[in-house]
């Protein structure tokens, strides 16, 4: 990857698009499966995402091979696709990245506040 498809983020919208391409071989219900993986695990990404490409392709890849095992997508991600997700980046504390700027803040805040008394 060189640094100008890195600066304008190209080089995430490729890796996107690749993993769409494989994702449309899927079943119906693993590309659905895979639409909402994908919504649940960008609030837990980085202010670029690409913490999550690593694990976009290992979660793709666990839909493809068990697509072709012939596995339902519920034996494969039970019934609770949010908590799939949640393990997915490390348990359901995980936070978010809206969790993140609140800390981030209350620091702030909290440095503001106490350079005044």
């Amino acid at each position: 990857m060189n640094f100008s498809e890195r600066i304008s983020g190209r080089d995430i919208t490729k890796e996107m698009k690749a993993f769409e391409m494989r994702a449309k071989v899927l079943p119906p219900d693993y590309q659905t499966a895979w639409k909402e993986i994908i919504q649940n695990l960008w609030i837990y990404g980085d202010s670029t995402g690409r913490n999550l490409m690593p694990i976009f392709d290992s979660v793709l890849e666990l839909l493809e091979v068990t697509s072709e095992d012939g596995q339902s997508i519920d034996e494969v991600l039970g019934d609770d696709s949010k908590g799939f997700c949640a393990a997915l980046v490390g348990d359901e504390g995980a936070k978010t990245y809206r969790d993140k700027w609140r800390e981030q803040l209350n620091k702030n805040v909290a440095k503001k506040l106490g350079g005044l008394t």
